[in-house]
């Protein structure tokens, strides 16, 4: 118990006081709702976006030139498994290929929903990151 009564003396000498001062407020920080609906909805963010086709392209073309799949099975509903035999290691492997081909990290939550094409190309198109 003297041990902890120590301590604690201890403890509230080496404390630091630290004194918040109240910053003021400036209100050009202030955000409307206008500017947040022009900055996320305006045409130029959307148009930042890749071309669905041009995605879809992209993906097929990542997946034939993958060594373990036979190019002539793949089509825009290809299932990485059933329709390619592909098994969950070679599914990582093209998403892991998928990121370089489109230069951004796909988290790894939104990584293993990704087994086939068709949600490769929508998840791709639908990041404002893909390039």
């Amino acid at each position: 118990m003297a041990a902890a009564a120590a301590r604690s003396a201890l403890l509230n000498h080496l404390r630091l006081r630290v004194h918040v001062q109240a910053v003021p407020r400036n209100p050009s920080y202030t955000l409307s709702f206008n500017a947040i609906r022009r900055r996320f909805l305006s045409e130029e963010v959307r148009g930042s976006f890749l071309d669905k086709s041009e995605v879809a392209d992209r993906v097929i073309s990542v997946v034939k030139n993958f060594q373990k799949v036979d190019p002539s099975k793949v089509s825009p509903n290809a299932h990485f498994q059933n329709d390619l035999g592909l098994d969950s290691l070679d599914a990582v492997e093209i998403v892991m290929a998928l990121e370089e081909e489109f230069g951004f990290e796909i988290p790894d939550n939104e990584a293993d929903k990704i087994n086939s094409i068709n949600l490769a190309v929508d998840f791709i198109a639908s990041h404002p990151q893909a390039k």
